[in-house]
Parts: C-alpha cells; structure tokens; sequence
C-alpha cells in the first residue's frame, strides 16, 4: 500500500520509491474485512473499483453485526452510516429518546438507519447523490482477499515505477553523526541506500524497534486478546453484506463472506484458553468444511510510542497492533500512508523539518488511542457474568479518555464528535446502545418540538427508508452483475 501510494501521487522527478520484499517470508494475510476509507484509498491511486474486487474476490459491506456481546442472544449492528438526522441542531438519538420517554410509540433505533436496514435485509445499492433521501446516509466497505490485494498492488506500484527487490535485510548502516539510517545490506550482498525508509517489516519492526530501539507500549491490560486461528471454509446460505463478530468463551469469533469462501477466525486470550481448545472450538463453529488446516497468529496489543524515528516511519504491524475486532488493521496502514504523503519531507540535501516528524506522531497517536478506546467499549460493557475474561473486562480499569466517554453518553447522550480520526458519532451510539448503556436523559433542546411533531418526522424518516430499500437489489445479486469473479477483464 505504500509503495504503491508513494508511487503514484509523489512526481517521479523529485522521488524513487525502492520495495525491499522476500517471497520467503509470508504476510499475516487474514485482514478480510475494510472500513469505508479503503474506497478513498483505491480512488487516491486510481484503482477502478469493479477491477479490484474481481482482483480480490470483493464483496460489499455495510457494518459489523455483533452478536451476544452484551448477553449471549443479543445482537445488533454497528453501520456504515447515521442514525435518523439532526433537527433543531441536534442529534437525532435526543429526539429519538424524548419520542421513547412520552410512552409515544417509536421504532427500534436501528430501524432509523439505513445501512442496518439494508443489511439485515441482505440487500444493497449504492449511495443515492440526493442529499434529502436517507439513501444518501451511508457509506460502504469491503470484504477481500488479502493477499490478493496485495499481489494487486505489487503490480500497480511497479506499473508505476516502484523498483522492486528481492531479498532478505541482513545489515542496517547508520550514520555516525545523525543515527539515520544509510542503507541496507541484502543477503545477496546488494545494497539499498534511502533518505526515507518506512518500515513495513510487521511485528518484528525491523528498522524502528529493532535497529532505533524505539519502545513498545503494551497495551494488554486492556485488550488482553493475543491469539487467532484463521481457517477459510466454502459459503453455506446468502451471501450477507456485513461482518459477524460473535462473542466466545474466551474472545470472540469472526465470519467474512467473500466471492469464493468465507473467512472464519477466533481471537482469544491464552490466559483463559488453551491453543487446541480455541482451534477446536472455530472448527466446531463452521458452517461447512474447512478448505484449509487453521493457521495461529500470536500478537499484542500496543503500539510503538514513536511511529516516525530519525528517517525510519513504521507502517501497519511495525507501529502498533489492535486486534481485528472493528476490522481497523487496514485502514491504519492507510492513515499512516496518507499522513505521511502529506507530511512528506522535499527532497534536498536539506536536514527533516522536525516538526513534520511531530505532528506524524502527534496523529498516530490520535488513531491509535481512539480506536483502542471505541474496541475497549465492546468489552467493558458487557453482561456475561460467570465468565473468566468477561468477567476480567468488565471490572477492569478503563482509560480515562473512555471513561469520560461513557459517562457523558450515560449522563445526557452526547457523543464523541472527532474531527479526525475513528470512529463517527453513529458508530458510537450504535456499540454504546448495542451493549446496553442507555442514557438517563437527553438534550433539554429536544423538547422544542412538539411530541406531535417529532412522531411525524420520525415516521416520514423510517418510511423513506423503507422506500428506498424497495429499490435495492439482493447484495448477491448485485455482486454478479458489478464484479463477479466470473467476469474476467481482458
């Protein structure tokens, strides 16, 4: 993803983008399921979208459905999209909760959504253009092939002038004077010179971890999942658009339906769970048989305190970890790639500009921390009473940040309102109510409208949705006819 970037947006007459890949060494390549960002990111390099999900075997997705996260036979749905629309200068739960506490008849909540609704009627299209039609309220993400898309990319850089090379890193030269690095030595005896290296090289974190000596900031008090078996297994049943996270004994389990499989997984903390027992028990859950042996990956979650050290930036595994739960793995491999392409040093003999280096890390940080807090929520507030890592989660001591967060939703409703980085003030609402914390009042500037009112609004909102809904095609349906894998470009 970032040579392919660098590639394309920086001018080749001022820079050279050098891969440095082995194909000894194998990719984690089970990060399934996007966020609505990878659609940003393709159209950044020019990717054409119906050509990429053949390439990856693509489907839509439309959110994340949770299921017995709160109390084992709970479900609900975390969308791509918003909840009802503001009135007033409000949000819409305020008056969706004033409507609810008149005794007045309301829908429930994620009947006011139109991703939810389309995706629990396994249905989609895209986006109308018409700002005044709910089908305007949503956006889009994908499920794909992996390692695939990464075959992709390869092919797209070097068509766009990345020079690629094969082999291993053996030695690291650093400069006396500054510590940056100068180049690498290849086991082949090739070496790599660079002003600017972005460490790509996973957990291992080659250059900043290993070579900088930069700290991990472990983050398992938290997040204390450090496991996965991931195991492909053939597709029983409609092809759905949205993830299944479904919690498990000891973590949770994970369904991504894509053209031509499905990808299974079990992410579970070792403290509670044995190895054999979570791959036996991913096994028993499978809607059909598997089509290949499950394969464990071991990780933690944290994340490096500084991502950009000297002239080394670490991307993806390198930087930090947080597990698949919001499927956030990609598109903070993207956030890094855009950040960087923004804050990318002129070239010239020139010293960095240290402030670009700050403000990188100053972001990263931002992503970083908040999306730790919005995957902590999903734990902290759970009901599962009995059970060893439930148990753990749900008294454990939150960070401050996510603390604040909840008390001011339990208090008055009001939600986290970035303007940067994730998540959106719907996805918010839809974990903070799908796990059961309600809010003890709402926003007085809700009583404004007359209850009559607001019923009215509400009822014309739900039937727009209802509308547009009958205008959609099933999700499969439409994946033939867009970009079947059947359909091969010439």
């Amino acid at each position: 993803m970032a040579a392919a970037a660098f590639a394309t947006r920086l001018p080749r007459e001022h820079y050279a983008i050098s891969l440095v890949e082995s194909d000894e060494i194998s990719t984690v390549g089970v990060g399934e399921a996007t966020l609505p960002h990878l659609k940003v990111f393709n159209e950044l390099i020019g990717v054409e979208e119906a050509r990429f999900m053949q390439a990856t075997r693509a489907t839509f997705k439309l959110g994340i459905e949770f299921r017995d996260w709160n109390r084992p036979g709970d479900a609900y749905l975390h969308p791509f999209g918003a909840f009802g629309e503001p009135w007033g200068g409000i949000e819409f739960q305020h008056h969706w909760m004033r409507l609810r506490s008149s005794a007045r008849p309301v829908r429930p909540i994620g009947e006011y959504s139109f991703s939810v609704s389309a995706a629990r009627a396994c249905l989609f299209g895209f986006p109308s253009p018409d700002a005044r039609s709910p089908q305007s309220t949503f956006s889009y993400a994908y499920h794909l092939d992996a390692g695939l898309y990464a075959a992709m990319l390869r092919q797209w850089g070097e068509a766009h002038g990345v020079r690629r090379h094969e082999g291993r890193v053996q030695g690291i030269a650093r400069d006396g004077a500054t510590g940056h690095v100068r180049h690498l030595q290849l086991v082949s005896g090739e070496r790599i010179e660079g002003d600017l290296f972005i460490d790509c090289s996973g957990f291992r974190s080659l250059l900043v971890g290993e070579e900088l000596g930069v700290a991990w900031q472990d983050w398992a008090e938290w997040l204390p999942c450090d496991r996965a078996w991931a195991v492909p297994c053939a597709r029983q049943g409609p092809l759905t658009p949205n993830t299944r996270s479904t919690a498990a004994l000891a973590g949770w389990k994970w369904r991504i339906p894509l053209q031509h499989r499905v990808g299974n997984g079990y992410v579970y903390s070792s403290r509670w769970m044995a190895d054999e027992q979570a791959r036996d028990s991913l096994l028993d859950s499978l809607e059909s048989r598997p089509l290949s042996e499950p394969r464990l990956l071991r990780f933690r979650a944290g994340r490096r305190v500084r991502a950009w050290e000297g002239n080394c930036v670490a991307i993806g595994l390198a930087g930090g970890f947080l597990e698949p739960l919001e499927s956030t793995s990609i598109f903070l491999i993207q956030a890094g790639v855009t950040d960087l392409l923004r804050l990318m040093p002129r070239p010239g003999p020139q010293p960095f500009d240290e402030r670009l280096r700050e403000e990188f890390n100053r972001l990263t940080d931002l992503q970083y921390e908040r999306i730790r807090d919005f995957l902590v929520l999903h734990y902290a507030a759970n009901e599962r009473v009995g059970e060893p890592l439930w148990d753990h989660v749900r008294t454990m001591p939150l960070p401050d940040s996510l603390r604040h967060k909840i008390a001011l939703f339990r208090s008055r409703a009001v939600l986290p309102n970035y303007q940067y980085g994730l998540f959106s003030r719907d996805s918010w609402l839809a974990v903070l109510w799908g796990q059961g914390i309600e809010p003890h009042g709402y926003s007085p500037l809700a009583d404004a409208l007359p209850v009559d009112t607001m019923q009215q609004q509400l009822e014309q909102y739900a039937h727009g949705i209802r509308t547009g809904l009958d205008g959609l095609q099933g999700h499969e349906e439409f994946v033939r006819r867009y970009c079947n894998i059947a359909k091969e470009v010439a």
